[in-house]
């Protein structure tokens, strides 16, 4: 795994255009901190615009996992959304509970249960989605496409090397 010198992320971060807020100092070499800033500014964003709806956090991630992947674990998706499995659990109960999602004994390991999304929850999804495209739009307009899809691609790689080294 490359790893980046601390001088070589001083320089970095000094490069980066100057928001006109507070200093980030040595915050400002690290990536997770700098997309987790980014990350917690979207999730109030988005919660505040479905806090009429009462989610509580991580269902929408978890459905649209669920609508990605019919059949999938609850320890599959425990692992995909970063959450504790006890929190997984109580999450697919309240998608259950709500009617947007169902748990199925899986017909090959008795001991697993697959995950689908209901009729029900595939509507509440696709509603959920067009909020968080209207909450992230506000931000993303700074991107061209090409820039958000190298974007993505650094994230997906990122998050690829990350899995690597929990395994």
């Amino acid at each position: 795994m490359k790893t980046h010198s601390t001088a070589a992320r001083g320089s970095a971060s000094r490069q980066m255009p100057d928001t006109g807020r507070v200093s980030l100092g040595r915050l400002g070499d690290f990536v997770g901190f700098r997309l987790r800033r980014v990350q917690n500014q979207l999730s109030r964003d988005f919660a505040a615009a479905t806090s009429a709806k009462g989610l509580r956090s991580g269902l929408f991630s978890s459905l649209g996992i669920i609508e990605a992947n019919p059949g999938i674990s609850q320890s599959e998706l425990s692992r995909e959304v970063g959450l504790d499995k006890s929190v997984t659990v109580t999450i697919v109960d309240e998608l259950e509970k709500f009617g947007w999602a169902v748990r199925e004994r899986s017909k090959e390991d008795r001991r697993r249960h697959e995950l689908f999304i209901t009729d029900e929850g595939k509507a509440h999804l696709d509603e959920l989605f067009t909020i968080v495209g209207k909450t992230e739009d506000a931000v993303l307009h700074q991107l061209s496409p090409a820039e958000l899809h190298l974007l993505s691609e650094l994230l997906d790689r990122m998050y690829a090397a990350c899995m690597r080294d929990e395994g």
